[in-house]
């Protein structure tokens, strides 16, 4: 008889640890979501005001407008993106454009000297570190998902139901190599 009551008592205590493994990585799971609606919000933001930096820009450098082209389809692919993952990677297109556009834009001193311009490229700037900073905390948010979905004994209880590693939110290949280049200086 207190045989069976242990093995019971041991059947519960595993079921219960299980219960809370699985809970964990629920709570994960929604705060990485929940990060990525924060990175959302800045998003739209930023889609938003692109139209009228493009706009701005068209009426100077009317003979970019490959580069001009280019902001503009990724930002329509970045806006009907549907998951997350895809959001990524479209965001990362995006921003590549964007950095293409602002190499363009040192050709033209007198748009710099635009107030309409100078106060989008402010809005833009503000909109760009608030995004850097929702991304740190999403890309936190997926490493502890990751972690627990990788590491014994959580991987377990991921595996049998249907948790799997996720992307972080990075900075592309083709990126990298620009950023990691120091910036010229002339004067």
């Amino acid at each position: 008889m207190t045989t069976g009551i242990i093995i019971l008592i041991v059947v519960a205590l595993i079921v219960i640890w299980g219960i809370s493994l699985y809970n964990n990585l629920v709570r994960m799971r929604n705060n990485r979501e929940n990060a990525f609606a924060n990175i959302d919000v800045q998003l739209k933001q930023r889609h938003d005001l692109i139209p009228q930096l493009v706009e701005t820009v068209k009426g100077y450098a009317k003979h970019e407008s490959g580069v001009l082209e280019r902001v503009t389809q990724a930002r329509s692919a970045a806006m009907s993106a549907t998951t997350t993952n895809e959001k990524v990677q479209a965001e990362n297109l995006l921003s590549s454009a964007l950095s293409g556009l602002k190499v363009q834009l040192e050709a033209y001193p007198e748009l710099k000297a635009n107030q309409n311009f100078m106060q989008l490229q402010s809005e833009i700037s503000d909109v760009e570190n608030k995004l850097a900073a929702v991304r740190r905390f999403f890309n936190s948010a997926t490493r502890e998902l990751n972690n627990a979905v990788q590491t014994f004994p959580s991987n377990i209880i991921a595996g049998m139901t249907g948790f799997h590693k996720e992307p972080m939110f990075e900075i592309p290949e083709t990126d990298r190599a620009t950023m990691d280049k120091a910036p010229e200086i002339k004067f």
